[in-house]
């Protein structure tokens, strides 16, 4: 039976209706809403450190969160991280440590370089590599990608 969600997705509601309310939030995303930053990444959910992240944080991001599941929830995206005007500190730290990345994973690491800095403004490295400890990037940006938390750590 088709179901009625809102979704609120970088601060705007979003109307849409669902056949199957265990549908992966990534496809409510991408299909339904047109937004094109969020990707398919892991589609077996095996980052759970992201997941009780965000679940701590009471925000939801992750594409296989079910649809049902997060739609009374805050939904945040890369895109509404920050704008082209006024970017994430991150954002801008990518940038300048030019973190290199193929753009598959980058939203899940920035999202969780994002959540560490907004419960931990000053995170250590250790701390910094165990946020980061369940994603993967083959691009081998792992070091870039810490030094880029590390500056926008400076930053706050």
């Amino acid at each position: 039976m088709a179901q009625n969600l809102t979704l609120n997705v970088d601060g705007k509601a979003h109307r849409i209706t669902v056949d199957d309310p265990k549908m992966p939030l990534l496809y409510a995303l991408r299909d339904d809403l047109g937004f094109n930053n969020p990707r398919f990444g892991c589609g077996l959910g095996q980052v759970r450190r992201l997941y009780r992240a965000y679940r701590r944080t009471g925000g939801a991001f992750l594409h296989y969160n079910t649809v049902s599941a997060v739609a009374t929830r805050k939904i945040t995206t890369l895109a509404g991280l920050g704008t082209p005007e006024k970017p994430h500190k991150l954002q801008t730290a990518w940038i300048e440590e030019q973190v290199n990345q193929c753009a598959y994973c980058i939203s899940g690491w920035i999202m969780t370089g994002a959540e560490l800095l907004a419960r931990n403004p000053h995170p250590t490295e250790d701390e910094i590599r165990d946020a980061f400890s369940d994603l993967i990037c083959r691009c081998g940006t792992h070091n870039a990608a810490i030094k880029a938390v590390k500056r926008a750590a400076e930053k706050a």
